[in-house]
């Protein structure tokens, strides 16, 4: 596996195997590598002859309140993870490659990155579509692999790639859950034990509006009562939004009629999780 720092070098690579007519795969990560990444990349693997994965906690999708000098960083443990993997490159610039200094261009998907966590994290998006696309524009992958856990991010890029023309397919890979339902997240890490349980309401607030909706329940501010008292049982936890969506628009809808989208940000000690289920009307 090649450890690539510098974007020059990133776009020879990519350049080289594009000549050779292999097709690249690209998992866009921040690293602190759990079950959860390893899915997305052996899912690339299969998408692409030559696997590229990028490690980068990008500043400018957190705000000055938030978690960025401590999220969790193993570089070393996470370039052991990705060589088992068989991954091609590692792409893990700093954070002055990808923003030198007088940086001041920026992407924003308006609508999409306006609803959900938007409002929570005001500038968040905007740092997401921005470095996605640097991302993209190094990289230069034919098919890019993100989960299905942070719904609105991948909706998201999906608008970017379709709205600036980039021709890359992109991926979404389903949640992937520890054995008791947990989502697994790389702010888990974050959690004690009592916390560890305590956010397993997540998904029993989610699983609870599976049952319902398969019991005939459609209206929309039922299902959500019952998702916001599941959250309120645990002393532990405290939410911050519960919201039923049209999935490919983000805006609110009143009833699960076709497919809706549940959405949930939980705040639990000084983890905010989110997680999401799509229901669908009619599924047993």
């Amino acid at each position: 596996m090649e450890i690539i720092e510098s974007i020059d070098r990133m776009r020879v690579w990519s350049e080289r195997e594009r000549r050779a007519g292999g097709r690249i795969a690209l998992v866009p990560t921040m690293g602190f590598l759990h079950e959860g990444h390893l899915r997305l990349v052996r899912d690339a693997r299969r998408r692409g002859d030559r696997l590229v994965v990028s490690i980068f906690v990008n500043p400018k999708q957190f705000s000055p309140a938030e978690d960025y000098a401590g999220y969790p960083r193993d570089l070393e443990r996470d370039r052991k993870l990705l060589g088992r993997e068989g991954v091609d490159a590692l792409f893990c610039p700093a954070a002055a490659e990808m923003y030198p200094e007088g940086y001041q261009s920026y992407v924003e998907v308006t609508e999409l990155s306006a609803p959900l966590c938007g409002r929570a994290r005001p500038g968040h998006f905007r740092g997401v579509a921005t470095v996605v696309t640097k991302l993209f524009n190094i990289v230069r992958p034919h098919v890019a692999v993100f989960g299905e856990k942070d719904f609105q991010q991948l909706q998201i890029v999906r608008r970017l790639v379709r709205d600036l023309n980039f021709d890359i397919e992109i991926v979404g890979h389903p949640t992937v859950r520890d054995e008791d339902g947990l989502a697994l997240s790389s702010r888990n890490s974050y959690l004690d034990e009592n916390e560890r349980r305590a956010a397993l309401c997540l998904h029993r607030a989610l699983e609870l509006a599976g049952v319902l909706v398969r019991r005939g329940e459609r209206n929309g501010e039922s299902l959500l009562a019952a998702v916001r008292s599941e959250i309120a049982r645990e002393p532990r936890a405290r939410l911050d939004y519960a919201e039923l969506c049209d999935p490919e628009t983000l805006q609110p809808v009143g009833e699960v009629n076709g497919a809706a989208l549940l959405a949930l940000a939980v705040w639990i000690g000084k983890a905010r999780l989110i997680d999401n289920v799509i229901l669908r009307r009619g599924e047993r």
